[in-house]
This record gives C-alpha cells, sequence and structure tokens, in this order.
C-alpha cells in the first residue's frame, strides 16, 4: 500500500510539473504572435489563471452540489452512514464531512470540497441500498482519503488549466486563420507552424494529462482507503457492484463525472470518450486490491 501511494503521489507531481510547462509556453506563444511580447502573454494568463482559480475555488463543490441534485442528509435518515463517516474521519484524522444523498438508484458516490474543513461525502440511494455495510465502509473510506489527500482540490486546478488551455488554444486558431497576429510575425512561417501545432496538439495533451492524474489519483484513493478500514476486499467488492450496475446516473455530465468513483457516463460513451476515461478500468483497481 505504501509503496502504491508514493507512487502515485510521484506520478502526479510529475504530470502537473509537464502541464504546467505546456500552459507557459502556449501562452507566451500567443503573447508573442498578437503583440510581439511573450512576457505579456505570460503575464495576462497568468492574471486570468489567479482569477478564475479563485472562483472556481471557492465555488466549485456548491456548484456541483447544485448540478448533481444532492440534498444535506440528517442523521436520523441514515444513522449508520453517519457512524461510519464519523469512525473514518477519525481514523484519517480529519474533521467529519458533511453527508449528501442524490435520489438515484444508480450506484456511485463522490466527494467534494476546497478543503477537509469544507468537504462533503455524496452518496446516491441506491449505494445505500445495494451495499452490504463492509462495501459502504470501503466506498466511504475511498472518499475520505480524497478528501485527506486534497485529491479533489487538485483535480480543481487540473480542470482550470485544462479550461485555460482551451481557451489559449482557441485564441491562437483564431489570431492565425484571421490574420490577428503582428504583421512581422506573420511571416514567420515557422513561427506560424509552432503556433498551430501547439494550438492543435496542447488540448488533447491537457485532455490526456487530465486523465492520467485523475488516473493515478483513483489508484491513491483506493489505496490509502483501504489503508484505513484495513479491508481491501470490501472497497473491491464495492467496485464490482457498482461496475456491473447498469442504471444510468441521470444527474451526471462531463464537468463532473470525474468526481465520482466510478464513471458514471460510462453507459453512455463511444470509443473515443472511453479512450480519455477519467478513471482507470475497474478490475484493475480490483486486481490491485486482491492483492493487499
Amino acid at each position: 500500500m505504501y509503496e502504491q501511494i508514493s507512487e502515485n503521489k510521484r506520478n502526479t507531481i510529475i504530470l502537473i510539473a509537464v502541464f504546467s510547462v505546456i500552459i507557459v509556453a502556449l501562452a507566451w506563444v500567443l503573447g508573442e504572435y498578437i503583440f510581439g511580447i511573450g512576457s505579456f502573454g505570460l503575464a495576462l494568463g497568468g492574471i486570468f489563471v489567479i482569477i478564475y482559480s479563485l472562483v472556481n475555488y471557492f465555488f466549485a463543490d456548491r456548484i456541483v452540489l447544485a448540478i448533481s441534485g444532492a440534498r444535506e442528509l440528517q442523521k436520523n435518515e441514515h444513522p449508520y452512514l453517519f457512524n461510519l463517516i464519523e469512525g473514518l474521519a477519525i481514523a484519517a484524522g480529519i474533521p467529519k464531512p458533511k453527508a449528501y444523498v442524490i435520489n438515484d438508484t444508480a450506484l456511485n458516490a463522490f466527494a467534494t470540497g476546497r478543503d477537509p474543513e469544507h468537504a462533503v461525502i455524496v452518496v446516491t440511494t441506491g449505494i445505500l441500498t445495494k451495499l452490504d455495510r463492509q462495501e459502504l465502509e470501503g466506498v466511504i473510506a475511498h472518499e475520505m482519503s480524497h478528501i485527506k489527500n486534497y485529491d479533489i482540490r487538485l483535480m480543481t486546478i487540473v480542470s482550470v488549466l485544462v479550461g485555460i488551455t482551451a481557451l489559449l488554444s482557441d485564441i491562437m486558431l483564431r489570431s492565425i486563420l484571421y490574420g490577428g497576429g503582428r504583421r512581422e510575425n506573420r511571416g514567420g512561417a515557422a513561427f506560424l507552424i509552432v503556433g498551430i501545432v501547439l494550438a492543435i496538439l496542447t488540448p488533447i495533451i491537457a485532455a490526456i494529462i487530465k486523465m492520467a492524474v485523475s488516473r493515478q489519483r483513483e489508484y491513491l484513493a483506493d489505496a490509502s482507503g483501504a489503508m484505513l478500514t484495513r479491508n481491501p476486499d470490501g472497497l473491491a467488492n464495492a467496485l464490482e457492484k457498482i461496475s456491473s450496475d447498469k442504471e444510468v446516473l441521470e444527474a451526471a455530465n462531463k464537468a463532473t463525472a470525474h468526481l465520482y468513483i466510478d464513471n458514471p457516463l460510462k453507459n453512455r460513451q463511444g470509443f473515443l470518450d472511453g479512450m480519455f476515461s477519467t478513471h482507470p478500468p475497474i478490475a484493475d483497481r480490483v486486481a490491485r486490491l486482491r492483492k493487499m
């Protein structure tokens, strides 16, 4: 477990570093092409990143809960769920997250919140009715690990970077196609080629990096959750049930799909969507848990 946790943390740092380099390169090329000053593009991009990130940081959890149609649970509705959350929060050494529920028979769950002090664990009614206590404990431990490991904050940052990358790429392509660049830069064929290649490939690379980071954090949460419960089979059994569930989670969409313990859009995806899935194959996750 400890080896897997260390490996996933190391891989995530590397992926975020690569992501940052790509963003900087695109911002510099855009600033150089349009204004003739690459540093201006970096400064402008930095200001936008800060503002956009702050909005997402403070309001993303509320937006996600509203989009998902989740409501806060009262302790008398599902006392055993509250007991599980409280016990696992103590084991993880973090404040007890709030419990929310989505009224849907599909099997899924996710966590949100910018830090452990503002965290929420969301489950579907299907999870509450179809999993036994050990399986439910495994799912809650997985989501508790996301909170403890600050995965939600990390994925919020990654999502922001993906959005900014797409925006910068679109501006770059429009500037090149419609002659928005400086006249002296339009004559440089090599510069134009670099700009076009970056504008086209960067969003694809960004999506791949987002997928890779998300997959690493899922593996990490599985391992950390197994450490909390000391029962990897509980989560493994839960994942097998969730994977075999054919119910469609109506409240899910592409903006929130990466948050869930398993991809809620798997029944709606085509071949290319599956290639860029933010979730590792359930069979692989279960195999790793069985070896612990």
